[in-house]
């Protein structure tokens, strides 16, 4: 018990405060920079910060929702799932560099909160578990949806790595429904909703 907790402390600690690595290609990596102007810069770097706050966000929520369930098949599910979302989370740190931004000062608050909430739905049990992820990546989804409406369209780097993350957290989603996930019910669809956007309201500013 007392390794697991370090090993888990740790992944926090490596989570909110140190550089996340990619094994993966970067997506967008050999297409040549846009010239952007001040505005579209400030923006494009913000909506970044965003994605980079729902991927710290997504490694809390998967730690404790890995944490609390009993199904092995689910646990390296949920590993594999917050594998990939290390992926992003370099992706959407190296791109704010490039465009001049900086990650949110929050980053402790958003993995605070969104383990909190990891560990509260892997209670419920292994199939409201599986739902909350399936919600969570079709929340994640359409929200990336909609930072490519409004990403500047020379800004093909960014955009780039969106399109994959969006990509991909359909395929999380897909994986969740295939594993017996429940769909949940219409009051905590609404709340996540209402958490996400305080959550890119805020991780917008600041």
């Amino acid at each position: 018990m007392i390794d697991q907790a370090i090993i888990e402390f740790d992944k926090a600690l490596r989570t909110v405060f140190a550089p996340a690595r990619s094994v993966r290609a970067v997506p967008g990596e050999d297409v040549p920079e846009a010239e952007l102007d001040a505005a579209e810069r400030s923006h494009a770097a913000a909506l970044m910060r965003v994605n980079h706050v729902g991927e710290v966000c997504a490694q809390a929520l998967y730690q404790g929702q890995s944490i609390m369930s009993r199904d092995p098949a689910i646990r390296d599910t949920l590993r594999q799932a917050a594998q990939e979302e290390t992926e992003h989370l370099a992706w959407t740190e190296r791109r704010i560099a490039e465009l001049g931004g900086r990650k949110s000062l929050l980053n402790p608050l958003w993995y605070g909160g969104a383990l909190a909430m990891g560990l509260a739905a892997g209670r419920l049990g292994e199939r409201w578990n599986l739902g909350f992820l399936a919600e969570t990546e079709r929340q994640v989804e359409q929200h990336l949806k909609s930072h490519l409406d409004t990403l500047p369209a020379a800004d093909r780097r960014s955009r780039a790595i969106v399109e994959q993350m969006k990509v991909d957290e359909a395929e999380h989603a897909e994986t969740a429904l295939r594993l017996g996930a429940h769909e949940l019910p219409a009051p905590a669809k609404g709340a996540m909703k209402l958490a996400a956007r305080l959550m890119t309201t805020l991780a917008y500013r600041l």
